[in-house]
């Protein structure tokens, strides 16, 4: 028997075993009395079908298990305890609302569609930061000066901040009390630890 599971950033997201995908493959897998590991970090996949923390899918397949070996069953299609969804936003996304300050953030691509977060916020705050680097792109390129980084917008209503990276645009609404240069501070220590 072959099993793979996909890894990013320490979660699992996407599992293949026979013809099952996902939590099935992941279920199936666990079941192994044993087997040989072999790690590959240069395959990767664009597929997500696995949207629970790990340590959920672990204690669900002991679950299952117990079920079955006490003969109730574990193969039902009856749903495990109530849990919410690992990802309902990207991982860094998740990382800046612990921030006190942060109202929401969220990652996009370079076309404005939000990264791993289908809510009506996501895709508001999508837009705005959408809005901010094509606007400041085009100063840029009036001003001579190249494409935007990072851009600050401050009002009595909202605070609005947007990062640039290679593929992505990141989207941070922080709260109207917030002070833009203490967020932005913190915004650093999370996503580039020990600076």
């Amino acid at each position: 028997r072959q099993g793979v599971i996909y890894f990013v950033d320490g979660e699992i997201i996407h599992a293949e075993q026979g013809g099952e995908n996902g939590e099935q493959a992941i279920y199936q897998i666990i079941k192994w009395p044993g087997g040989t590991f072999n790690i590959h970090p240069e395959m990767t996949s664009n597929v997500c079908t696995i949207h629970y923390r790990t340590d959920f899918l672990l204690l669900e397949a002991l679950r299952r298990m117990d079920e079955e070996n006490a003969g109730t069953g574990g193969n039902s299609s009856t749903p495990g305890p109530s849990v919410t969804p690992r990802r309902t936003m990207s991982k860094i996304a998740a990382r800046l609302m612990e921030l006190g300050s942060i109202t929401y953030a969220v990652l996009l691509d370079k076309q404005g569609s939000p990264l791993q977060d289908t809510s009506i916020e996501a895709v508001a705050l999508s837009a705005k930061g959408m809005f901010l680097a094509m606007t400041g792109n085009q100063l840029g390129d009036l001003l001579g000066l190249g494409e935007i980084k990072s851009v600050a917008v401050q009002t009595s209503n909202f605070h609005l901040l947007m990062y640039d990276s290679k593929q992505h645009y990141l989207s941070i609404a922080v709260k109207p009390e917030g002070n833009l240069e203490n967020v932005e501070g913190e915004i650093k220590s999370v996503l580039v630890p020990g600076k």
